[in-house]
């Protein structure tokens, strides 16, 4: 069985964000979809670590900005490489704008966004999925979305030979670039960067 086979489907890419108790965080997903028309229905998947999600389960309600192909990487690394249970992602940054909702929605690098509230949960392991139904949207700009395979090929940097010498065993994440050094990889290791499973880890040297 070719793993590699899963990077053949299509995915979007989207900053999810919500907001509880005055505490605001948002988190890069790739998992957003219409599932109904009428009434307009949205599904998302996020992985329950994140603390978007945790925001969420208590909140009910949440935005997704859909990114671009004018996104930079630093969209990525500001909701994807860090948690917000450790920083305030949207301190200084000004390319945001609260919608109807009270929640905030990404402006820069984006072409819509969807407000929308939870109807439905189901509990997927290490995920939630969440049905929601829709509350409000908007096109932000005519330039076209960003998917995995466009961020793999023009967003994200390309990268650099390991600094890791001496036959040492390195495995980098697929998705940010994080180098794991050891013989093996745990089968349930984690990106501390990006959240990324082991199965998104390639080996690299040794």
């Amino acid at each position: 069985m070719d793993k590699n086979t899963m990077y053949k489907l299509t995915y979007g890419l989207f900053v999810l964000t919500s907001e509880f108790n005055g505490v605001d965080s948002g988190c890069i997903i790739n998992t957003a979809g219409q599932v109904t028309s009428e009434p307009n229905r949205i599904s998302i998947t996020v992985n329950k670590s994140n603390y978007t999600h945790e925001l969420l389960s208590c909140s009910s309600k949440f935005n997704i900005s859909i990114l671009s192909q004018d996104a930079g990487f630093d969209i990525f690394k500001r909701f994807g490489f860090q948690s917000g249970r450790d920083v305030n992602k949207f301190k200084d940054f000004p390319d945001a704008k609260r919608s109807k909702n009270g929640i905030y929605y990404v402006t820069s690098g984006t072409n819509g966004y969807i407000s929308a509230s939870v109807e439905q949960t189901v509990d997927l392991g290490s995920h939630t999925l969440f049905i929601a139904s829709v509350n409000d949207m908007e096109v932000l700009s005519d330039t076209p979305s960003a998917d995995y395979a466009y961020y793999h090929q023009n967003i994200k940097p390309k990268p650099e030979t390991s600094k890791t010498s001496g036959g040492k065993t390195v495995w980098r994440c697929k998705v940010c670039g994080y180098e794991y050094e050891g013989d093996e990889l745990p089968a349930d290791f984690i990106c501390p960067l990006c959240k990324h499973p082991a199965s998104d880890f390639e080996k690299i040297s040794g």
